[in-house]
């Protein structure tokens, strides 16, 4: 080949999976990854929960050491932002202007969290997306709040904080299960009546309603005007500091006290901003990139001739389901991080004489047709689903035992069923039901082996 690097843009899960499955698969030259935070690639999905809650340290979030890495022989770009990528050239370009000419590159960059506007200017609001976003929640969370509030002691509750959590989906619920652990006062607002009903259906999210409404959390339907703040402290010094959440006027029936604009107030010492987020493709301009919802790309993960993308921020022609899919869950990072990189090594082999000296042993593309997974750990209760729950024309759910918040539920989309979810269920019969979905079936043959599967539990 050209002697030219291959280069990963992303360094969390799909970026780490993709650079190990390079070398693994026989490419012999240079290998750039590239991540934007200044940390070893780490784990995202216990940030919401067993880091937020104190069981964690950082470091047990870590996929791989420095010295786990150095087999790879990575030029390893940490705290280094890619700005710019031609795709004719193949050539990235990055925050310190340097351009960085590639045989190929893989785009991992994942998602960045939505937020509202001037949030970041206000001390005490929160997203939660990064590690750092994570360890600076946790601190509120531990000896947080307003001034002169009681402290609460570093990884304990008590302190009887006001926390609001914006955004019912998965984040905002996962968080408010722990805060509400650790001994918070829990406000969730969603602008849809049920938490996680995008995702779960109706049924299944009215069931986590009544968990979180047993455990002692406040659901509110509202969408939120803005924030009520007071000084950082008497000098006014700092960023201001928030009191309360501002909601749109009016408010939802008993949600608190009417603020000065007429709207309603939750008086709030923390809040968490858990209202999505966007694929992170902004320093994608090239005219031959489609970046609509995410990075485009066809049935083997590429975008563009010797371009490819992995994890959350890659939309890809999902084979199985005919249409394109984009996934922010972590299995699929990685199952999508090793396929483009073995597609992209077909791609370079066949570019190239296979003698030449960077070549990887000639292989053929493959389609990434995964069977999608996503689990959510919320109190006792463990959600797993399998398959594409989200978008259903048809969800028929069975409430097996509803004070244990078990329960079974099928997804179906123009007359198959395409995606299943176990609530409560023991992890054996979870993993059963990944078969029924693992090809759309009619309707009614999925739920006679859904019943099968599930019969002797």
């Amino acid at each position: 080949m050209t002697g030219l690097p291959i280069a990963v843009v992303g360094a969390s899960a799909a970026g780490l999976a993709a650079v190990e499955a390079l070398r693994r698969s026989g490419w012999r030259g240079p290998l750039t990854l590239i991540g934007d935070e200044p940390h070893l690639p780490y784990d995202r999905p216990p940030l919401s929960k067993q880091l937020l809650h104190g069981d964690w340290t950082p470091e047990r979030l870590t996929l791989r050491t420095a010295e786990q890495l150095a087999p790879l022989a990575l030029d390893l770009r940490l705290g280094t932002r890619a700005t710019g990528l031609d795709v004719a050239t193949r050539t990235l370009t990055l925050d310190g202007g340097e351009q960085l000419g590639c045989a190929g590159v893989i785009i991992a960059t994942g998602v960045a969290a939505r937020t509202l506007p001037g949030a970041d200017r206000i001390a005490g609001v929160h997203t939660l997306r990064t590690l750092d976003d994570a360890l600076a929640l946790r601190s509120g969370l531990a000896n947080g709040g307003a001034p002169g509030s009681e402290d609460v002691a570093a990884g304990g509750g008590g302190g009887g904080r006001r926390v609001v959590i914006v955004g019912n989906g998965v984040l905002g619920c996962e968080a408010a299960a722990v805060a509400r652990e650790l001994g918070h006062e829990v406000t969730l607002v969603g602008i849809g009546p049920t938490p996680m009903a995008a995702v779960v259906g109706t049924e299944v999210g009215e069931l986590l309603a009544e968990e979180h409404r047993a455990r002692g959390v406040r659901l509110l339907t509202a969408a939120v005007d803005g924030f009520e703040t007071a000084p950082a402290d008497q000098d006014g010094a700092g960023d201001p500091r928030v009191t309360a959440v501002r909601l749109a006027h009016g408010g939802p029936p008993g949600s608190g006290g009417v603020a000065a604009g007429g709207g309603t107030r939750l008086p709030a010492d923390l809040v968490l901003l858990a209202i999505g987020s966007r694929p992170a493709v902004g320093w994608l301009d090239d005219p031959a990139l489609d970046t609509t919802d995410g990075l485009r790309c066809d049935a083997y993960c590429a975008a563009a001739p010797g371009i490819y993308a992995a994890g959350d921020v890659a939309r890809w022609d999902h084979p199985v389901h005919g249409r394109p899919l984009r996934f922010e869950h972590r299995m699929n990072a990685t199952e999508q991080g090793m396929a483009a990189a073995r597609n992209l090594l077909a791609e370079l082999a066949a570019e190239a004489p296979a003698a030449a000296e960077d070549a990887a042993p000639a292989q053929e593309r493959r389609p990434f047709a995964p069977v999608p997974y996503f689990w959510s750990d919320q109190y006792a209760v463990k959600i797993q689903a399998y398959g594409p729950t989200a978008g259903a024309d048809r969800v028929e759910t069975t409430v097996l035992d509803r004070a244990e918040r078990r329960a079974l539920a099928l997804y179906g989309r123009d007359g198959n069923a395409v995606g299943v979810l176990a609530a409560g269920l023991p992890p054996r019969q979870a993993r059963a039901l990944r078969a029924v979905v693992a090809t759309p079936l009619p309707w009614e043959e999925a739920r006679e082996r859904v019943a099968a599967a599930t019969a002797d539990g």
